[in-house]
C-alpha cells in the first residue's frame, strides 16, 4: 500500500527520525492558516508547498514551490489543488492532487545551503535481506546518477536475526563524507529509519533527499513509503491512511470482491486461476499478437458470481478487444467456472468483445458443454496453444 508523504513522516517521526514540522491542507485557505502555526512553532518566514499524490518526481512537475511570504503561500496551493500533476513516473494525464503539505523551510536555515543525500531500504531479493541503499549525491536526478556514476551508490546488507549494526550504520555516515556533528546524527538517523521500515513492515522507504542542515542536523525532507499489503492486519492506524483516491477504481473494486487485479495498458482481458498460470497466460497473450489488458486472478474458490464480478471488472476497460479465460480446475471446479461465464455473459447482457474459454482439469469436459450448449458467442478451447491461435487470429 503506498502513502502519501505526510503520512510516510508521521511514520518516521513516531520512531524518532527527525522531520520537517509540516501541516497538510485542502486548500488555500488552510494552507495559509498551517503557514501560520508552522512561523509560530518554527520561526520559519518560508515555506514548502508540496503536492500530495502517490508519485515521485513532483518538483519536476511543479508539484513543489517554496513560498517566500504568505501570499506566496496561496498563491501557489491555488496553483496546485486541482491541478493534474504529470511526473515522470505518472501517465500522460497525471494525477489529480487533492491537497498539499505545507511545512517548515529546512533549505536555508543559515548562511550556508544544505546538502543532500540519498537513502532507501528495500528488500534484495538476491540475497533474501533488507538492504540499505545510499549515495552522497541525492536530489531529483538519482536515476542518472546509477547510470552514469553507479560507484557513487552504496549497499549495505542486513541480516535479519542481527538488525542493523553500529558498524554499519557509521560506514554509511563515513561513505557520505560527513563528519562531526553531522556524522553522529546520520548513524542515528540510519539505526531510526530501519527501525521504522522494521517496525511498520514496509516494502520499501524511499528518503530523497535526506537533509544536512547547516546546524548539521540530518532531515527526512521527503518520503516515499510502500507497506507490504499482507501486514496490514498487524497495522489497523496504518491501514486507515489507504487513500483509495489515488489507486485505479478497477483495482479498487477487484479489491471488494478479494479479485487479484492489476491494471494494464493491453488490449485481451484475461481471467485465470493462480498466478503463475495468470504470468504464462499474459506471455500466451503476448505472444500471440496480442498485449495483456490486466492481471486478473480469480483464485481457487471461484464460483459464479465472482466470476461474474470478474467480467464486470475487465469490461470496463475500453481498450480490451478480448478475453481469454484460462482455468485449471485443480481446486476449483470448471463446470463451476463455465456455469459462472454463461450466468455472467447473461446477466451482464451486450457483451460485444469475443470470450475465449480454456478449460483444464476437473470437470473440463462438463464445463466445455455447458458453454457450447449455451448458445452464447463463447469460443472454447481444450489445448493452450488452441486458445493463442483464437487470440491471434481475433487481435488481427
Amino acid at each position: 500500500m503506498n502513502l502519501h508523504e505526510y503520512q510516510g513522516k508521521s511514520i518516521l517521526k513516531k520512531y524518532g527520525v527527525s522531520v520537517p514540522f509540516g501541516i497538510v491542507a485542502n486548500n488555500a485557505e488552510e494552507a495559509v492558516e498551517a503557514a501560520k502555526k508552522i512561523q509560530e512553532e518554527t520561526g520559519s518566514d518560508k515555506w514548502a508547498v508540496k503536492a500530495q499524490i502517490h508519485a515521485g518526481g513532483r518538483g519536476k512537475g511543479g508539484g513543489v514551490k517554496i513560498a517566500k511570504s504568505l501570499d506566496e503561500v496561496k498563491i501557489y496551493a491555488e496553483q496546485i489543488i486541482g491541478m493534474h500533476l504529470v511526473t515522470p513516473q505518472t501517465k500522460k494525464e497525471g494525477k489529480l492532487v487533492r491537497k498539499v503539505l505545507i511545512e517548515q523551510n529546512i533549505y536555508y536555515p543559515g548562511p550556508d545551503p544544505v546538502e543532500e543525500y540519498y537513502l532507501s531500504i528495500l528488500l534484495n531479493r538476491d540475497e533474501g535481506r533488507n538492504m540499505v541503499m545510499y549515495s552522497p549525491r541525492g536530489g531529483m536526478n538519482i536515476e542518472q546518477v546509477a547510470k552514469e556514476t553507479p560507484d557513487e551508490i552504496y549497499h549495505e546488507i542486513i541480516d535479519p536475526k542481527v538488525g542493523m549494526t553500529g558498524f554499519q550504520a557509521r560506514r554509511i555516515a563515513f561513505n557520505l563524507g560527513l563528519s562531526g556533528t553531522a556524522f553522529k546524527e546520520m548513524t542515528k538517523f540510519a539505526f531510526a529509519i530501519y527501525n521504522a521500515y522494521t517496525g511498520a513492515d514496509a516494502s520499501l522507504f524511499e528518503i530523497n533527499p535526506v537533509i544536512k542542515a547547516a546546524d548539521g542536523k540530518i532531515y527526512a525532507a521527503d518520503a516515499k513509503v510502500v507497506i507490504d499489503n499482507n501486514s496490514l492486519y498487524r497495522h489497523k492506524d496504518i491501514a486507515e491512511m489507504r487513500d483509495i483516491t489515488e489507486e485505479n477504481p478497477m483495482e479498487v473494486e477487484a479489491g471488494k470482491y478479494d479479485l487479484n487485479f492489476v491494471k494494464l495498458d493491453g488490449n485481451v482481458g484475461c481471467m485465470v486461476n493462480g498466478a503463475g498460470l495468470a504470468m504464462a497466460t499474459m506471455d500466451i497473450i503476448k505472444m500471440s499478437g496480442g498485449d495483456p489488458a490486466n492481471f486478473l486472478d480469480v483464485g481457487g474458490t471461484a464460483d459464479a458470481k465472482r466470476v461474474e464480478q470478474a467480467f464486470r471488472i475487465i469490461l470496463q476497460d475500453p481498450n480490451v478487444k478480448a478475453i481469454l479465460v484460462n482455468i485449471f480446475g485443480g481446486i476449483v471446479r470448471c463446470d463451476r467456472v463455465a456455469q459462472g461465464i454463461v450466468d455472467a455473459y447473461t446477466n451482464i447482457g451486450d457483451i460485444k468483445v469475443p470470450i475465449i474459454v480454456r478449460l483444464q482439469g476437473t470437470n473440463a469436459e462438463e464445463g466445455k458443454k455447458l458453454i457450447d450448449k449455451s448458445g452464447l458467442k463463447v469460443y472454447s478451447a481444450i489445448e493452450l496453444s488452441e486458445a493463442a491461435d483464437l487470440v491471434n487470429s481475433i487481435v488481427k
